[in-house]
């Protein structure tokens, strides 16, 4: 990569740093806007979407962009084929028939179950959802918050405050926050500073747009409590630069050792 790009990226993302050993069972966990399944060629292709999904290896799964936009908002994934061949089961979220997910994101999950789950319709321009869902695992419980955030900045900070407005009002629990937050901006300028109220440090992680060469930390990773992530990563792979203009992102949670300690009143943990 050309020094000045080395330059600009080194500035809008940084690689997540700890030197803790990963747990052999420590959970993977994964959030990928897949682009309406229209890769980088400008093709439609679900299938190698899929298959940059079993590359994962994810226990967890956050989807966004999973639904056609227009018309009926069928969902564009063969999710059964996935499941049959990743484990992975869709979590039912969407509100019309054959859809995938709750404003195109989608979550899925390889063992537990959803004891709660809440559609939150995010204020902003355009329509944009979340979803809110406490897990019950086999390692314990876990809230997981999966997003797709707006394109304006004063956008993203009204849907940061509502979420956050959620969470305050929640029961205390172990929590990931993660999806495609379409924040590039590292600082005070960021429309993500608010989140550190809750989940610590919003510095970018990993970049991971445009998947071909990533220089911006649009994705990201988030946790309560502190060091309830052990690894933080993009997937690069060949088939993931060519797959969707986003690189999935992916990280090793150890959700016993949270439940083995209280929950700090700040915690952290941050993905891009």
């Amino acid at each position: 990569m050309p020094r000045t790009l080395l330059e600009i990226r080194g500035r809008l993302s940084s690689p997540h740093a700890d030197s803790r050993p990963v747990p052999s069972d420590a959970l993977t966990v994964a959030s990928y806007n897949i682009h309406k399944c229209v890769g980088t060629d400008k093709h439609f292709d679900p299938a190698r979407v899929a298959e940059v999904i079993g590359e994962l290896n994810a226990d967890i799964l956050a989807l966004q962009e999973v639904d056609r936009r227009f018309g009926r908002r069928v969902g564009l994934l063969n999710m059964a084929n996935i499941q049959r061949h990743t484990g992975l089961r869709l979590v039912p979220l969407s509100t019309v028939p054959q859809g995938h997910g709750w404003h195109g994101n989608a979550l899925l999950l390889r063992a537990g179950e959803v004891t709660r789950l809440h559609r939150l319709a995010l204020p902003g321009g355009e329509p944009r959802g979340a979803v809110v869902a406490d897990l019950r695992l086999p390692a314990g419980p876990l809230r997981v918050v999966a997003a797709h955030f707006g394109l304006l900045r004063r956008h993203r900070a009204q849907q940061v405050a509502a979420i956050l407005s959620l969470l305050a009002e929640a029961e205390e629990m172990p929590t990931l926050m993660l999806g495609d937050l379409n924040e590039w901006r590292p600082g005070p300028r960021s429309s993500l500073r608010a989140l550190e109220t809750r989940f610590g440090s919003a510095h970018p992680g990993p970049a991971t747009f445009p998947s071909r060469l990533p220089l911006l930390a649009l994705d990201r990773i988030f946790c309560r409590p502190r060091g309830l992530i052990r690894a933080l990563e993009a997937h690069d792979s060949p088939l993931a630069r060519l797959a969707s203009d986003h690189l999935p992102l992916k990280a090793r949670l150890d959700l016993k050792a949270a439940h083995a300690s209280p929950v700090p009143a700040a915690a952290l943990a941050t993905a891009a």
